[in-house]
């Protein structure tokens, strides 16, 4: 291996300032290198820094923290609104002082390798790590880099659903916009958008919730906000608990994972996993009994159909959804798989009435993998991101939801769907400066590749298939995180005594 202190003269380059890429520069620093963040908007903190004006955490506090900078005494809500949460944010990139290795409103336009012969493209050997440079296109200016680590997944590229010829908004008198436009607005500027306009809102994750939100506490039951749910899923209150009880106890501990099969698992875990599903499905449908129970389902025809045991990522609920729901200033619409647009407003297939809207706003996500695809000039290097599984492009099979085996000397950090960004992200990221710094090696390509197939025999396994997220590792993120401990030399059992190693749920501080 090469000498990892001449190394650290090179330039790493991180695209991003959001949590993951802050995390990256933080822990590069910490090993010697000297990075370099390419930001394209004027300030730190990604989607937090443009989001909707109601918009909280979505996960509990003490799982969405920083393991070295924890939340201040002064934050005592569960989940913190927005501007809390950059606040903390910004506190974090000060106190570590990673601003001054941030080149702001610096768009990275393209990333091309300077050897595209590179052994890891025909799949021979080893993962390059140490030789060849890739050449960042930040707006017009190249700058050479050994190393690229792309950041951030929920922004930029609206996914747009597909409408049939002559379906489209153009078909409509009323205006069309995507959520990242709304988010875009501040308070007083988003109110006077929607207010005394029938809106409809298409999607029911995060964005699509407040919205609706937002939209029935300025036009309230005279013009009741209309929310089109494709497929509806085991959203959570906002309590976290289940008939008092704690989810991260269910399925955050180490124990709650001896209930699932992992990848790599010998015959002991096998059994243990087999033995234990009953189990599993007891709790699975004692969790979905109480979400039924404290969010109304039943009465609104929102039970899903399928268990809570295959969803990966859920929304919270905004407090009082389904009051607005029961006085009459936001409608539900189920099972909008078809939709298309008339003059007057949004057309369903297998429906006559028209959704009479003036404003729709369309809260259907993000294409992330787009956004990695195309920053990348080689098509080879394209085609590896995207894959071959039209049904699967919600992220790229990386190893250790990291590194592509195909791809040198770059990492992905942020993609995979799991319980918190932050908390997945940072161990991550400290993997990667192990890496860097020489610590252990990756295994070959062959190897690495055999893996991400066992990973994703697992992942398909335990999710709902009508919408398999590839990137979801969230019902094993201690295993994964074992994984990682593993490779950097660490002790994977994290807490003090048996009790609390098996039965309390793992988080941030734990590592």
């Amino acid at each position: 291996m090469a000498n990892f202190n001449d190394r650290k003269k090179e330039v790493i380059a991180i695209i991003g300032a959001g949590i993951s890429g802050l995390l990256a520069c933080k822990y590069c620093i910490s090993k010697g290198f000297d990075p370099i963040v390419f930001e394209s908007e004027s300030s730190i903190g990604g989607v937090w820094t443009k989001t909707i004006e109601s918009t909280k955490l979505q996960t509990p506090k003490p799982v969405y923290q920083f393991s070295d900078f924890p939340w201040p005494d002064s934050v005592t809500e569960m989940c913190p609104d927005h501007k809390t949460v950059l606040e903390y944010i910004e506190s974090y990139a000060t106190h570590f002082d990673l601003v001054r290795h941030i080149k702001f409103n610096s768009k990275v336009l393209s990333l091309s390798y300077e050897d595209d012969s590179s052994s890891s493209i025909n799949g021979a050997g080893e993962w390059n790590l140490c030789e060849g440079k890739w050449n960042v296109t930040v707006q017009d200016t190249p700058t050479l880099s050994t190393q690229a680590i792309c950041v951030g997944r929920f922004s930029q590229v609206a996914n747009m659903p597909e409408f049939r010829p002559n379906s489209g908004p153009e078909a409509f008198e009323g205006q069309v916009i995507h959520s990242m436009d709304y988010s875009k607005m501040d308070s007083k500027t988003a109110t006077n958008f929607v207010k005394g306009k029938q809106v409809a809102v298409v999607g029911f994750q995060r964005s699509g919730m407040d919205i609706a939100m937002e939209c029935s506490t300025v036009n309230g039951v005279e013009r009741p906000c209309t929310v089109l749910i494709r497929t509806p899923n085991w959203n959570l209150p906002a309590d976290f608990s289940s008939w008092g009880l704690n989810l991260g106890y269910l399925y955050s501990s180490r124990f709650s994972e001896l209930m699932v099969h992992k990848p790599g698992e010998g015959l002991l875990l096998s059994l243990l996993a087999t033995t234990l599903s009953p189990l599993r499905w007891a709790l699975s449908k004692y969790v979905e009994s109480y979400i039924k129970h404290k969010n109304r389902l039943a009465k609104y025809g929102m039970v899903p159909e399928h268990s809570f045991l295959s969803s990966c990522s859920v929304a919270v609920v905004p407090e009082g959804f389904y009051d607005r729901v029961e006085e009459g200033s936001i409608k539900l619409i189920k099972k909008a798989e078809c939709l298309g647009f008339s003059k007057e407003g949004i057309v369903l297939e297998g429906q006559a009435k028209t959704i009479k809207s003036e404003l729709v706003i369309l809260a259907t996500g993000f294409k992330g993998i787009d956004k990695l695809k195309h920053i990348f000039e080689s098509t080879k290097y394209q085609e590896f991101i995207a894959g071959s599984d039209d049904s699967a492009t919600v992220t790229v099979p990386l190893y250790r939801e990291c590194i592509h085996p195909r791809i040198p000397q770059v990492a992905i950090i942020g993609f995979s769907e799991s319980i918190a960004t932050l908390y997945t992200s940072e161990i991550r990221c400290r993997w990667l400066a192990e890496l860097l710094d020489g610590k252990f090696k990756v295994p070959s390509i062959k190897v690495m590749e055999k893996d991400i197939a066992e990973w994703d025999k697992y992942k398909k396994r335990y999710s709902y298939n009508k919408y398999y997220r590839k990137s979801c590792i969230a019902p094993l993120h201690v295993w994964h995180n074992d994984q990682l401990c593993k490779d950097m030399g660490w002790n994977p059992k994290r807490k003090k005594g048996f009790w609390a190693e098996w039965f309390q749920p793992y988080g941030p501080m734990d590592y």
